[in-house]
């Protein structure tokens, strides 16, 4: 079922996010994540693009697996800076014929060495005005709470989000984040800026402070001060005490004020999706 068409239905999704196993030792992980967590009957589930496209025949494999295999309503992430409009014909052919209804349009990461004045997708905006010629999609956009790493401010970086918007982008889901105030920022941008589709708020709790870490320098978000404190130093068990609770209140005051959806980044690892789950009662 089309994203867009349960956004208009339902007043709050819950999603999760997986991404595909490199190694086959590691794909029972993500089998024993996803029959543990469907059972929370998600609105629908995505599957990551790795960098440049590296892992696309999985993402494939793995969207097409989740729709036929567990019943589950599923999302292809899609990224467009290494692909060429016949690579991404072929995507779309075969998306078309497994019946899967939504995309989650994004620019990638460009590779080193790679010159973007040779590619014929530079920008995410392009990849969906490409996929609306393609199939009656439901797209979907990222935002970035923070800004995106390469804006140079949050007006910029707003305006590029519009972009993705007016090429026909239905709704955004949010880079991670962990303070709430950026995200009700974010939110009072996008009036500001007349954008008025949904927003899912992207989680992640903080489960180890030093993994947490590398992923908020890549994507330039913040850990605040007093969750960094109180995780430092901390066993295994504390910090992910500690995350899931943060995690918790997080999720509660974003409910309280009405957010659209949570989006879970689960890493495919289902106990502190679960465990966040159970506590607000979804």
């Amino acid at each position: 079922m089309k994203i867009s068409e349960i956004l208009k239905e339902k007043s709050r999704t819950i999603s999760f996010e997986f991404f595909p196993p490199k190694k086959i030792e590691n794909e029972q992980t993500l089998f024993n994540t996803i029959e543990i967590l469907k059972d929370y009957k998600p609105d629908f589930v995505s599957i990551t693009y790795g960098a440049g496209g590296s892992t696309k025949d999985k993402t494939l494999e793995w969207t097409l697996k989740l729709k036929n295999e567990y019943s589950l309503n599923p999302m292809m992430h899609l990224t467009c800076v290494t692909s060429t409009k016949s690579s991404i014909d072929g995507i779309v052919d075969a998306l078309l014929k497994g019946n899967i209804d939504n995309i989650l349009a994004l620019r990638g990461d460009l590779p080193q060495g790679v010159k973007d004045n040779k590619m014929e997708f530079k920008y995410a905006y392009q990849l969906v005005e490409y996929l609306k010629t393609k199939g009656k999609f439901s797209i979907g956009v990222a935002g970035y709470p923070e800004g995106h790493p390469e804006s140079k401010t949050l007006e910029e970086d707003i305006e590029h989000l519009k972009m993705k918007i007016d090429a026909g982008g239905q709704f955004i889901i949010t880079q991670l984040f962990f303070d709430n105030a950026h995200f009700f920022s974010f939110l009072d941008r996008l009036e500001k800026h007349k954008i008025d589709a949904p927003v899912l708020a992207g989680i992640m709790p903080v489960l180890n402070i030093s993994q947490m870490q590398r992923f908020v320098d890549m994507c330039q978000a913040s850990i605040p001060k007093k969750l960094s404190e109180n995780l430092s130093g901390k066993s295994k068990e504390d910090m992910y005490k500690i995350g899931v609770e943060y995690a918790i209140t997080q999720c509660e005051e974003l409910i309280e004020n009405g957010v659209k959806g949570l989006h879970f980044y689960t890493l495919n690892k289902y106990n502190a999706t679960k465990d966040i789950l159970e506590a607000l009662s979804l």
